[in-house]
């Protein structure tokens, strides 16, 4: 069993800003699956699929961005889930806008979310999905730029970057190897 979790923040105040790619792509994964969010648990909003005949959990935490390893915890320990088996969606302001890029491990960055989401589960070996978010023509500090609304220009690319974060865990979860995953969405 697979959880994908997409960060975000879950105000609608938020809904198109750059910190909600995750939430935006998770989206993504259950409407390509045919299910929705129905529940709440875990300090999150859960959708629950099957896939090749196991059971697929897609959720957006409600702790806000900077607390999402809680919810994180909570459902690993819920569903008796090892972190092998959980998948990250998140922006990425350390990549240029559009950009998608999967790893199987690795440190936070900047991201305070994946900060939270390590200290929580105690590890870096997890699945990550980053969408890339930096635009070299808007020069305001991160914070202001993380929660400010995407541009109408670009919002095409923003959804067409969430749509293959979303392919890409769902290819993952099906039981493709990280490292081909890699190779056909990366880019």
């Amino acid at each position: 069993m697979y959880i994908i979790v997409g960060l975000g923040n879950p105000e609608e105040k938020y809904l198109k800003t750059f910190h909600n790619m995750g939430y935006i792509a998770a989206g993504d994964v259950a409407a390509k699956l045919g299910v929705k969010f129905k529940k709440k648990e875990c300090e999150a909003f859960v959708a629950e699929a099957n896939l090749n005949g196991e059971k697929l959990i897609i959720a957006r935490p409600v702790t806000y961005m900077n607390n999402s390893g809680r919810a994180v915890k909570q459902l690993l320990a819920k569903y008796k889930t090892p972190t092998e088996n959980l998948i990250v969606i998140y922006d990425d302001y350390d990549l240029p806008k559009g950009k998608v890029r999967i790893r199987p491990s690795g440190s936070a960055g900047t991201h305070n979310g994946m900060r939270s989401v390590i200290a929580e589960t105690g590890t870096q070996n997890f699945t990550r999905i980053r969408i890339g978010i930096r635009d070299e023509e808007i020069n305001i500090p991160l914070i202001n730029y993380v929660l400010s609304e995407v541009r109408k220009e670009d919002y095409e690319l923003f959804i067409s970057a969430c749509t293959r974060a979303a392919d890409a865990a769902i290819a993952i979860a099906k039981g493709q190897p990280v490292e081909l995953v890699m190779t056909d969405y990366n880019g």
